[in-house]
């Protein structure tokens, strides 16, 4: 994908969205993903907002058998981080993002598989033993680690999947335990691909939004500035309207904040044929007062917030990034 950016107003999102589906396989240690040579990805639509990310394909058993698979669709993980502003709904079911699918339009009740890990470890046991839930936002994974015993508090900060965070709450200074895991959900359900037959397999969610309460691409160095430059392929127009907000602040620092958005579209290669025969996304920035970049190809203003790429026979050779810079007055991208 080349680079494209758009330097335009934004509002929108924030950061984990979410992924393609990919014919997958149950295997030791849980859910494995692998490749197709059966069913081919025939048409995705993407859309993505602040509100709804919607994603609508056309799969097509190109033999002459049924096949019965396992279909997943892997969210990225979420950070246990206090440290970076989320607006994940604080919802205590596992399902708290609203996802739903639908098979030829009859709903389908998706599998939830869920692990936890720090370090690069599971840990899910540990949280098990602990009664400690494994979403790490909200008041049950707070409530959960005030209790800890003094002991394992101690282990788990020595093994990274806590840290002390300490803050004033309003009576002065206090420490809590806060999570610093990681959470990798993958929705998954089993699906019979009829011969020679195409079928229609439509998501509906919410994506989580956040991001960082100021520009960090231009305050945190260059090693940060280049990872944002090739991640989000930002180019001079987009850098000189942050700079120029930066120069018209009183403080030097421009009144704005980061929403990231991420969408794991490389699992589309792994159908039939490893491309997307009809690939279209659309973003929508919602807030036409901000500023927006993200690579792509042929991108194009459809709207007055909205922005379209197309391609046929598209190898998604890297996930979606998405860069958006807010202003701090504004009432979008607030979350929910």
């Amino acid at each position: 994908m080349l680079r494209y950016v758009l330097t335009a107003a934004l509002a929108l999102l924030a950061t984990p969205v979410f992924a393609n589906d990919s014919i997958a396989e149950l295997g030791t240690g849980g859910l494995i993903l692998s490749r197709s040579d059966a069913i081919a990805m025939e048409s995705e639509d993407l859309y993505i907002s602040s509100e709804k990310v919607t994603v609508d394909y056309v799969f097509r058993n190109n033999t002459d058998k049924d096949v019965d698979a396992i279909v997943a669709f892997p969210m990225p993980d979420i950070e246990g981080d206090p440290y970076e502003m989320l607006a994940i709904p604080d919802d205590q079911s596992d399902n708290f993002l609203g996802f739903e699918v639908t098979i030829d339009g009859v709903a389908v009740k998706p599998q939830l598989e869920q692990k936890v890990f720090a370090l690069g470890i599971d840990i899910g046991a540990d949280l098990k033993a602990q009664n400690v839930p494994f979403y790490p936002f909200g008041d049950a994974a707070k409530a959960a680690l005030a209790k800890l015993p003094q002991a394992v508090a101690d282990d788990w900060v020595d093994r990274g999947i806590i840290i002390e965070d300490t803050a004033d709450d309003g009576t002065g200074m206090k420490t809590v335990y806060a999570p610093f895991w990681q959470l990798r959900s993958t929705y998954w359900w089993r699906s019979t691909f009829t011969a020679n037959k195409a079928v229609h397999v439509a998501h509906r969610y919410k994506p989580s939004v956040g991001g960082t309460s100021s520009v960090s691409s231009f305050s945190d160095g260059q090693g940060q500035y280049a990872a944002y430059k090739t991640r989000y392929c930002m180019d001079h127009s987009f850098e000189n309207a942050v700079r120029k907000a930066v120069k018209e602040d009183p403080d030097g620092t421009p009144r704005y904040f980061e929403s990231r958005i991420s969408y794991i579209l490389t699992t589309g290669g792994n159908w039939a044929a490893g491309t997307i025969g009809k690939f279209k996304l659309t973003v929508d920035k919602g807030n036409p007062k901000s500023l927006v970049s993200f690579c792509g190809d042929n991108v194009k203003k459809v709207g007055p917030t909205t922005f379209e790429m197309t391609a046929q026979d598209f190898y998604p050779e890297r996930d979606i990034d998405i860069l958006l810079v807010v202003p701090s007055d504004s009432d979008s991208g607030s979350g929910g």
